[in-house]
């Protein structure tokens, strides 16, 4: 039995372990820890062809299941290639959720550096989400909720969270700009009919190769509903010229960008105010605070 108090240390030989238990005719290949780490799973490269990855806390369990269940539907719209599952493992004595093994996607993340040129990038970007947006939704499509952190949901939800965030943050940013901007994005929903949405297009979640946009990694937060969430990107990693050709290529309304800057605005306040734990991040929400404020 697990010990409760203990935390699970997700390492190479947990891996191994798993494997051979589960797996067994993958038991001899090589496994290797992916770098940079993420903050929802942990990635390891198993052999030249595949990788594992484990949920690193209960909260991000759930996800496994629906990216095994709704991956290989989305793949043949989408005009990159995204995760290919291939097993899913189930809990074991020393790792209490599921947890999966993937195709290896070449390519390093564009939080990493290697894009050639941002607006060609942006382009590419947008052309896939486009794509996604376009995708038919089943009745059976999963819909926001805790399962993701309500990506593609009402942004109201974070309302409590980001007044009190911004308490905190009083004396060091503007708050009445900031709280206008946040009133503008809960002013406003999705009118549309529901659409699938990756959750978190994040600079790490976006693969590069020979400097362009290679692969799209990552859908532990889809859902179907409203795209705003998917837009944070054009101030997480975009800039100027770049951040204009994103949102030209993916033309949505005025409001949809309003809640979008809302919920770039919610996640970076946040992060700097404590209230969110990846502190990792705290440098980088700065920037994205002064951005979304410079805009107003």
């Amino acid at each position: 039995m697990l010990n409760a108090g203990k935390p699970i240390v997700i390492d190479v030989p947990l891996v191994r372990d798993l494997i051979a238990r589960q797996y067994p005719q993958w038991a001899d290949m090589p496994i290797e820890l992916v770098e940079p780490g993420g903050w929802d799973n942990r990635t390891f490269r198993l052999g030249e062809t595949m990788s594992v990855r484990l949920p690193s806390s209960a909260a991000y369990a759930a996800q496994v299941e629906k990216e095994h269940r709704w991956l290989p539907a989305l793949a043949p719209h989408l005009p990159l290639p995204i995760p290919q599952p291939l097993a899913q493992g189930a809990p074991d004595t020393r790792y209490p959720w599921p947890w999966s093994v993937y195709r290896w996607l070449e390519g390093r993340p564009a939080s990493d550096g290697g894009v050639s040129d941002l607006i060609e990038f942006a382009h590419a970007l947008a052309a896939f989400l486009a794509a996604l947006y376009r995708i038919e939704v089943t009745p059976d499509a999963p819909r926001p909720g805790v399962h993701n952190f309500h990506r593609g949901g009402d942004l109201r939800i974070y309302d409590g969270e980001t007044r009190s965030a911004l308490a905190t943050l009083r004396e060091r940013i503007d708050t009445g700009a900031a709280e206008e901007i946040w009133t503008a994005a809960l002013a406003s929903c999705w009118q549309g009919a529901p659409v699938w949405v990756h959750g978190d297009v994040a600079a790490g979640n976006l693969l590069v190769e020979h400097g362009k946009l290679c692969a799209v990694i990552d859908f532990g937060s889809s859902a179907v509903g409203d795209p705003a969430c998917d837009l944070v990107v054009a101030w997480t990693f975009f800039s100027g010229e770049s951040r204009k050709a994103f949102r030209t290529a993916l033309p949505l309304d005025e409001a949809t960008w309003r809640r979008a800057r809302g919920w770039a605005l919610w996640k970076a306040l946040i992060t700097v105010s404590g209230h969110d734990k990846n502190q990792r991040e705290a440098a980088k929400s700065w920037q994205v605070i002064d951005a979304i404020l410079d805009e107003r």
